[in-house]
């Protein structure tokens, strides 16, 4: 599975609803009480929707099957698949130590948040993304026997490991305790193009369709390229990190809700200091996704949603 089918080049860009709470669960923080706590669907989706509609892109959301219980956030969701954008899951509660529960919990992750999709969206989700990208063999074996058709978690990157290592370190030696955890360094050694997992998941096998999270090509050091490297990039970073990963055949874009949300209009002055993302403001940020885009498509690059990344790869 190393070429695009018939030589096509594709790209697709995802986005992680992680709502606010996940980050104060990062950091070792409160969750807010005030309307901040829904920022990510109040605030950054509806542009991310508007973003992606001005530029005809296609995306796969992965959704949290809780934050469904919330009608707002319904509505939202049933939108987005109506208007043509892919629905995934991105388990039921997002616990960042998924890959650390017992079985019968993994399962449960995995049928309840899809289940909330089927009833918002009316259809199943194919696609799942692992809580913090941790996944494991076990994992991965639920994950197909729960009737996913792809998983989109594998990150083999060194400079994303080491960053998340010091920042899970940084948070305890302040007196927190992260939510967060250090994923098996072997992910490192997984193909970075789509390929089906073997037994462990970072080796090729005959199993469950990967489509890892982009990182730029070998010789420029596998660097993330990511919704928060093109955002602090600005629009000429965003160029570069394109022209580094271009050739691959799949780049998937890994964005987070949070990439669009905006620290002074959103109520985030008090996650401002901890998520250097929100220190830009959301014209900025808008810019730089904006110039991403159009970058992948002058090499080439047709955008797909990750759904139809995988069945052309399978």
């Amino acid at each position: 599975m190393d070429r695009s089918p018939g030589d096509r080049r594709l790209a697709a860009i995802s986005v992680d609803l992680d709502e606010i709470d996940c980050y104060a669960a990062i950091h070792g923080l409160r969750p807010p009480a005030d309307g901040s706590a829904h920022a990510v669907y109040d605030r950054a989706l509806p542009r991310l929707a508007e973003l992606f509609a001005r530029q005809g892109v296609p995306a796969t959301f992965f959704v949290i099957g809780k934050d469904l219980a919330r009608a707002d956030n319904a509505r939202e969701v049933a939108r987005l698949a109506e208007d043509g954008h892919e629905i995934g899951s991105h388990s039921q509660s997002h616990f960042y130590d998924l890959t650390r529960r017992d079985r019968a919990t993994v399962r449960s992750e995995l049928e309840l948040a899809a289940q909330a999709i089927a009833r918002v969206t009316g259809a199943r989700p194919e696609g799942f993304r692992a809580p913090g990208y941790t996944v494991s063999d076990a994992l991965l074996e639920l994950v197909a026997e729960t009737g996913h058709a792809y998983d989109a978690s594998v990150f083999p990157c060194p400079a994303y490991f080491g960053a998340k290592t010091l920042a899970i370190g940084a948070v305890r030696a302040r007196g927190r305790r992260s939510r967060s955890i250090v994923d098996d360094p072997r992910v490192l050694l997984a193909p970075a193009d789509p390929y089906r997992v073997g037994r462990p998941y970072w080796q090729r096998g005959g199993g469950l369709v990967e489509l890892p999270i982009g990182v730029t090509r070998e010789a420029t050091g596998r660097l993330p390229y990511i919704g928060t490297s093109v955002v602090l990039g600005g629009p000429t970073g965003a160029q570069l990190l394109t022209r580094m990963i271009a050739g691959r055949p799949l780049v998937s874009l890994e964005l987070h809700g949070i990439d669009l949300a905006d620290a002074a209009q959103d109520g985030l002055g008090w996650l401002r200091p901890h998520q250097p993302d929100l220190r830009r403001p959301v014209k900025a940020k808008t810019a730089a996704l904006s110039s991403a885009i159009e970058a992948l498509r002058s090499h080439g690059y047709e955008l797909v949603t990750l759904r139809q990344a995988a069945r052309a790869f399978a």
